[in-house]
């Protein structure tokens, strides 16, 4: 989830590399992977798809004990707002949603505003 993620586990981020144009997109869902690597492009073993990923700066360590790294995965499943407009998601947003536009390497980002209320994140 999104507010489960701290700060002191993304701040070595160094840039995002997106898959798809996000300027449409109201939310991306975000998750904090374990990767065999800092960079590149990472295998991806959800539904949906994945539309970007967090790339690491060269001061960000292993984890000792697995030797791989937590990086940001963005993601969105087939039953989002994107896809499916009137479904589940057509006025709330899932737990781990977060608004594209305020994302920045090293920074959480914000919720999302509903539908219909923008500029107002939820609550």
């Amino acid at each position: 989830m999104s507010a489960l993620i701290s700060d002191q586990e993304i701040h070595h981020e160094s840039e995002f590399v997106w898959l798809e144009d996000i300027s449409a997109l109201d939310y991306v869902r975000q998750s904090l992977d374990r990767l065999p690597t800092r960079r590149g492009r990472p295998a991806y073993h959800r539904d949906g798809r994945m539309v970007g990923y967090a790339v690491l700066g060269t001061d960000a360590k292993a984890s000792p004990t697995s030797g791989t790294f937590r990086r940001r995965v963005f993601w969105l499943l087939p039953h989002d707002r994107d896809s499916a407009p009137e479904g589940l998601y057509a006025r709330g947003t899932p737990a781990e949603a977060v608004d594209p536009g305020s994302l920045s390497p090293g920074a959480k980002g914000r919720r999302p505003a509903r539908p219909g209320k923008r500029g107002r994140p939820e609550s």
